[in-house]
């Protein structure tokens, strides 16, 4: 999908590629052949570097070049309850235009859509390509939070649960913190260098900064070191609960078979006195009118004293 647009804070316009002006931003989701075509004869970009963010395990990086400058950073997705993954999105910054590229709709692109144009300029393509950042960075520490809340419940539920679900859960969040943590290392690294190109001349005609650019993108990286101490704390965290919690399901199932086991103890006393009376050869009180009753309150004494012992054993 290819959509193309342009705004000055003050007006949004949707274009095609019959008008196109300076200044605008195209927008690849998924595209096809057809679509990279299309923009590479229309910005002078080669599909090589238009085709680096359809490679889901690409890493963050960043390159310049004459006419060009690529910046390929992960961000963050989540694909279910507990499924947590990243994906690489390529912002393009040329003379003349910015390109945005990623295999899929995300949450950080969907930030900039026309409702909320007043927010971005695509004529001032620095600063738009650090509000991207910054986005990114926002959404790590958004997802973060909400790993952390899943914990919590999934901790209340394990208190109380002898199931594997619960630690499978725990599991893949700990896989999506794997995720994010080598992701947010990557994007740190293209954040300062980034922070470099300020003194570089090579690039001074695609990326020019000014104060707020500056700023925001110091910002950014904050945002970045807090999102990788962050995914630190929570992993550790995570691990150690998965471990005690391990423990606790095997503790919890130990329990269990221990009150079953005392069930099945009590139970077999009046069970083995039935079948000691029920013999064919001769008993105590077989020519006793009453002695099924002495049998069976002897059987209910005993399985009432079985019971007080492992009761004060605490076996249940």
């Amino acid at each position: 999908m290819l959509n193309i647009y342009r705004s000055d804070s003050t007006t949004f316009w949707d274009l095609s590629l019959s008008n196109l002006t300076r200044n605008c931003w195209f927008n690849l989701i998924n595209p096809n052949p057809e679509e990279l075509n299309q923009v590479e004869a229309a910005t002078g970009v080669p599909q090589d570097i238009l085709k680096a963010a359809l490679d889901e395990e690409e890493r963050s990086r960043i390159e310049v070049e004459d006419h060009y400058i690529l910046v390929l950073t992960n961000l963050p997705i989540i694909r279910g309850e507990t499924n947590y993954d990243t994906l690489p999105l390529g912002i393009i910054l040329t003379a003349d235009y910015i390109i945005t590229i990623c295999l899929e709709n995300n949450a950080v692109i969907s930030e900039f859509h026309p409702h909320l144009y007043r927010t971005f300029n695509t004529a001032k393509r620095t600063r738009f390509l650090f509000q991207i950042l910054y986005k990114t960075a926002i959404h790590y520490l958004k997802y973060l939070r909400q790993i952390n809340r899943r914990t919590d419940e999934i901790e209340l539920d394990l208190r109380k649960s002898m199931k594997n679900k619960e630690i499978i859960q725990l599991m893949e969040l700990q896989r999506g913190l794997t995720y994010f943590n080598a992701s947010l290392r990557t994007n740190g690294v293209v954040l300062e260098k980034l922070l470099r190109l300020r003194s570089t001349s090579q690039s001074r005609h695609l990326i020019s900064m000014y104060d707020e650019d500056e700023d925001l993108l110091e910002d950014v990286i904050i945002e970045n070191n807090q999102a990788m101490q962050m995914v630190d704390m929570y992993s550790n965290i995570l691990s150690g609960m998965m471990d005690a919690f391990a423990s606790i399901i095997s503790n919890n199932l130990n329990i269990v078979m221990k009150f079953l086991a005392s069930i099945t103890i009590i139970l077999a006393v009046p069970t083995m006195l039935a079948s000691f009376w029920g013999m064919n050869v001769p008993v105590p009180f077989t020519d006793n009118g009453w002695g099924f009753i002495f049998v069976i309150v002897i059987a209910l004494a005993l399985t009432g004293i079985s019971a007080y012992t492992l009761w004060k054993k605490d076996m249940f």
